[in-house]
């Protein structure tokens, strides 16, 4: 099949500051195990899709970063926005440069920070949802399925089965549904019927953009100026015009809640969107009192159910119970776990203060 790898990696993570920066996202980062997360979204494509129909929708700082730790990608590999401007405008993007590579490319959009814990589950689903994308010329997503009844992801309410195989069914989507609070949550786990929203899309480029022109006129009339000049010396300056005019949204809200022609491939694929610092300590190995540390050695005296980062440090908690602690030694958060949603305000807070050199 005809299958391009797009990872969306363009942002910055402000809930994993102080280690998440401008300079050094989370995406760049070994949050979770030793390989960065991006260097782990690339190996879960292994033996899927080839290098040369792999691309990176980046800014060009987070370019040179991505480059040192994917080599094997070559320049073109890379799709350099101008600026941040929302997932509809990087994907519409991603889709004009596969579209003129080949007219039924298939694109896997593919967030670059998440964790997956079975890869070749999650290889068999992308393959099932790039069939059906190629056959149905229509938008296929990855739900997965749910173990609680989280509020922090959104959900996916499916319909009718229309096709599938012997071991996972492909699912008319009925609607999407934004994060809800607890008691709507639980509705959700209890009829069967809701799956968590990955971020996770697979879809022919020709049918993306075919939803962009239907839905975002003036965003297509900005994308075709862009595909026009690919390959020419006018390209940056085009791209650059562009982007200050396109509308920055994104794809959730642009297209996909919009579309009539959307199916999901339920699946359980160990995936984690890893969104916090609490989350990190989740899925992390945890000792005899629950703490997860990079430390050079945790002293724990009456505490528990800690996440520490402190390398080459010695820490010591004493008494307290599920706190963030990271020291990146410029800076240093210390948070308890229920909070760690709102370490993104620390970030507005600096940008309000001028602390550029701590973002």
């Amino acid at each position: 099949m005809n299958l391009y790898g797009v990872l969306m990696a363009g942002g910055v993570g402000s809930r994993f500051w102080p280690r998440s920066r401008a300079a050094s996202p989370k995406q760049v980062l070994n949050i979770v195990g030793e390989n960065t997360m991006i260097q782990d979204t690339y190996n879960r494509l292994e033996g899927m899709i080839n290098d040369d129909q792999l691309m990176v929708v980046t800014n060009d700082v987070q370019a040179k970063l991505i480059s040192e730790q994917l080599p094997q990608l070559s320049g073109p590999s890379f799709i350099i926005e101008p600026f941040g401007r929302n997932t509809a405008p990087a994907i519409g993007l991603a889709a004009i440069h596969v579209l003129k590579q080949n007219p039924d490319g298939v694109m896997v959009v593919l967030p670059a920070d998440h964790v997956i814990s079975k890869p070749e589950e999650f290889q068999h689903v992308i393959q099932l949802a790039a069939t059906h994308a190629l056959e149905n010329n229509s938008i296929v997503t990855l739900g997965i399925t749910p173990y609680e009844p989280a509020t922090g992801y959104g959900y996916i309410r499916t319909g009718e089965r229309v096709s599938g195989s012997e071991s996972h069914n492909i699912h008319k989507v009925l609607s999407f549904a934004e994060k809800p609070d607890l008691d709507t949550a639980n509705q959700f786990l209890a009829s069967g019927d809701y799956y968590w929203n990955s971020g996770m899309f697979i879809w022919k480029a020709s049918t993306i953009l075919q939803e962009i022109r239907d839905k975002m006129p003036a965003m297509y009339d900005l994308l075709m100026e862009i595909s026009e000049a690919i390959g020419s010396d006018n390209y940056n300056a085009t791209l650059l015009e562009a982007y200050e005019k396109i509308e920055n949204i994104s794809i959730d809200y642009g297209v996909m809640q919009q579309a009539e022609s959307v199916f999901v491939v339920p699946a359980d694929m160990g995936w984690n969107d890893v969104g916090s610092w609490e989350t990190v300590h989740d899925i992390s190995d945890q000792d005899d009192n629950s703490h997860a540390s990079d430390c050079e050695d945790l002293i724990s005296v009456k505490a528990k159910g800690s996440y520490v980062y402190a390398p080459e440090k010695v820490v010591a908690l004493v008494g307290v119970e599920d706190l963030i602690v990271v020291d990146t030694g410029d800076a240093l958060l210390v948070c308890h776990k229920s909070h760690a949603q709102d370490v993104k305000t620390v970030v507005d807070t600096l940008k309000n203060n001028g602390r550029k050199d701590l973002l």
